[in-house]
């Protein structure tokens, strides 16, 4: 069941508020506090990626691994970082490089037939951080998934039972962040046992604000 639109854009509007003013446009995080749920079972560590309505105001960089014909298209469509298999191989030997890239990039995409290497040689470094690539066949149309992947948030449960995501910028409107509040709360609700049951406490806060409650 949705929570109220109007809740939630008040909210987001309470939180602008109570922000103290900067000169960088500061961003609207939302934060959730879950109850009743195991994180000893693995099917509760939950690791989802949310297309939300709106992108966030951040700048998402993407990082294309690809060869021939897609890598030339990543380039012309705008990938932050388009890696060939030779470039590849190179981060596999220099670790500290590999970790450097991998903290650098929000998100990776693949050639599919380049996946067992990629595994050797970024596998260690893109495992843990949780950005594996997702991989495409040859002839994809590579545009709109990277459009699609600036558009989008992770929500991830490690050692806490807390989610902390972007969810908006101060320039976007009420209604356009609390479409993507909507957006989160609604897959999140999907994935619990217990659906909104599971979730104890929300907040809105902004970079240099203080939490504000979401009422459930």
């Amino acid at each position: 069941m949705p929570i109220e639109t109007k809740k939630i854009v008040a909210a987001v509007e309470q939180a602008k508020k109570n922000a103290e003013k900067r000169k960088f446009m500061q961003a609207l995080d939302l934060i959730i506090r879950l109850r009743e749920i195991d994180l000893k079972k693995p099917e509760n560590r939950i690791n989802e990626l949310i297309e939300l309505p709106n992108q966030a105001g951040k700048a998402i960089k993407v990082c294309v691994i690809a060869s021939g014909a897609l890598a030339v298209n990543a380039k012309k469509a705008g990938a932050d970082l388009v890696l060939e298999k030779e470039a590849l191989e190179k981060f596999g030997e220099n670790k500290r490089e590999a970790k450097k890239l991998a903290d650098e990039y929000d998100f990776f995409i693949a050639e599919a037939p380049l996946m067992p290497t990629i595994g050797k040689s970024l596998g260690a470094v893109l495992g843990p951080r949780g950005k594996m690539p997702t991989p495409i066949p040859l002839n994809a149309a590579i545009e709109p998934i990277l459009t699609k992947h600036r558009k989008t948030v992770r929500i991830r449960i490690k050692d806490q039972p807390i989610i902390q995501c972007r969810v908006g910028a101060e320039d976007m409107s009420d209604e356009k962040i609390a479409e993507n509040i909507q957006a989160v709360i609604s897959r999140l609700e999907g994935k619990l046992e217990k659906g909104l049951k599971n979730i104890h406490k929300a907040y809105i806060k902004a970079t240099m604000g203080p939490l504000v409650k979401l009422e459930l």
